[in-house]
C-alpha cells in the first residue's frame, strides 16, 4: 500500500529517495541503472553521491529483504553506514526547530539532533523495506568547482505509473556534498517538519518534544513502535 503523501513527506530523505510501490518480482534490477551496485558512496559529486549511496542500500535491501521484514536491525545498520553520513542532521535539525533553535539550549540543542537523526533512522529503516530500484531515476546535476549549493532532480514511478518530481538541495560541507532537504511535488521536507514540531513545541516545550523523538526511537530500535 502506498504512503499517504503526509508520511512519504515525514519519511523524509531515504523514503523519498525510494519510495515507488511495493517490492516486485525477484529479477528486478537491484540498482537503477542494472548495472552492478558500487561497493562505496562515489562522493565526486552531488548526483553522484544520491545515486550510488541509494543503489548500495537497494541491493543490499534486495539481498536480505526476508530477513530485514523479520528484523530490521541489519537494515537500521546499512542505512546509518550508508546514508545518514550523507545527510546533515545537524544543519536540518537546526532549520526544523527555527526560531526554537535559538533559545535552546546547548544541551536541547544535541538531544534534539541526536533524537532527531535517530527518529530519522528508524523511520527510514520502517519505509524502504519493500522498496525496489526500477523506480527512481536520478538526473545529472552540473556544479562547478567553486560551486557550494545544488540542486539533485530525481524522479519516482509510483505503482499507478504516475511520476513524482524529487529535488534534494545539497551543500558542501567542510568540501563534502551532504543533502539537507527533499522537496517531494513541491512540499519541502524541513518545512513540514518545521509546522509540525513548531506547533508542538508551542503547545508543550521543546523538553516535552525531544522526549518524545526519543522513545520514538527507543520503542522502534526495541521493535515496539515506529519512529515519526
Amino acid at each position: 500500500m502506498m504512503l499517504s503523501m503526509k508520511r512519504f513527506v515525514q519519511a523524509g530523505y531515504i523514503a523519498a529517495l525510494l519510495a515507488g510501490g511495493t517490492a516486485l518480482a525477484a529479477n528486478t534490477a537491484a540498482t537503477t541503472n542494472g548495472k552492478p551496485a558500487p561497493t562505496t558512496v562515489d562522493t565526486s559529486g552531488p548526483s553522484q553521491l544520491i545515486e550510488s549511496s541509494a543503489n548500495i542500500l537497494l541491493a543490499d535491501i534486495d539481498k536480505n529483504r526476508d530477513a530485514y521484514r523479520k528484523d530490521p536491525t541489519g537494515l537500521y545498520k546499512t542505512v546509518g553506514e550508508t546514508l545518514l553520513p550523507n545527510f546533515d542532521t545537524a544543519y536540518a535539525a537546526q532549520l526544523v526547530l527555527g526560531p526554537h533553535w535559538r533559545n535552546a539550549s546547548a544541551d536541547q540543542r544535541k538531544r534534539f539532533v541526536d533524537a532527531f537523526y535517530n527518529s530519522l533512522l528508524y523511520t527510514y529503516g520502517d519505509a524502504m523495506v519493500d522498496f525496489t530500484a526500477n523506480r527512481l531515476k536520478v538526473f545529472p546535476t552540473k556544479v562547478g568547482d567553486a560551486d557550494a549549493r545544488a540542486t539533485v532532480r530525481s524522479e519516482i514511478t509510483r505503482s499507478n505509473g504516475t511520476k513524482v518530481a524529487v529535488n534534494y538541495s545539497m551543500r558542501k560541507v567542510e568540501g563534502a556534498w551532504k543533502a539537507w532537504d527533499v522537496v517531494i511535488d513541491g512540499i519541502s521536507y524541513v518545512k513540514s517538519y518545521r509546522e509540525d514540531y513548531g506547533a508542538e513545541v508551542q503547545q508543550n516545550g521543546l523538553d516535552a518534544v525531544i522526549s518524545r523523538l526519543e522513545a520514538k526511537a527507543a520503542a522502534a530500535k526495541s521493535g515496539k513502535g515506529k519512529a515519526s
